[in-house]
């Protein structure tokens, strides 16, 4: 399967900010460690990260319409809990999407307990750094 992991609003910071939240790893090294994932199981994956919600919501419109992609993980950041842009974009494409959050966003801030995002997608992973995007892609590849 081909798939594209956006990751969304601070997660360029990943590794050098809040790091008993996020850990030490950059985001670079997840992405790399993901890559690594997919080829030993003969997948294909692609990376995009922005900081722009407008910019993620036309990454998703483009995978859609360009078809470059059989799944999607997504981790929006803090655009997960108030996005409406972002939601609607998800429940517009046919492309299987999964949330996902480095933290596990129920343990945290009260606010950060709400996604606007989850009811449009497969499945949400949150709490597991990195295995939670690996989780994500073998959810959508067993769903």
């Amino acid at each position: 399967m081909k798939f594209l992991v956006i990751n969304g609003v601070n997660l360029n910071l990943t590794g050098k900010r809040e790091k008993g939240v996020y850990g030490t790893a950059t985001l670079e090294e997840i992405n790399e460690k993901i890559a690594a994932y997919c080829k030993k199981n003969g997948d294909e994956v692609c990376f995009y990260q922005s900081n722009i919600e407008g910019e993620l919501v036309n990454k998703l419109h483009e995978a859609f319409l360009n078809k470059t992609c059989d799944g999607i993980i997504l981790n929006a950041g803090a655009f997960t809990h108030y996005s409406y842009a972002l939601r609607d974009a998800i429940a517009s494409i046919d492309i299987p999407v999964a949330e996902v959050h480095i933290s596990n966003v129920h343990a945290r801030e009260e606010f950060r307990h709400k996604s606007v995002l989850s009811q449009v997608c497969r499945g949400v992973v949150c709490g597991f750094g990195l295995g939670s995007y690996i989780a994500a892609i073998e959810g959508l590849k067993n769903p």
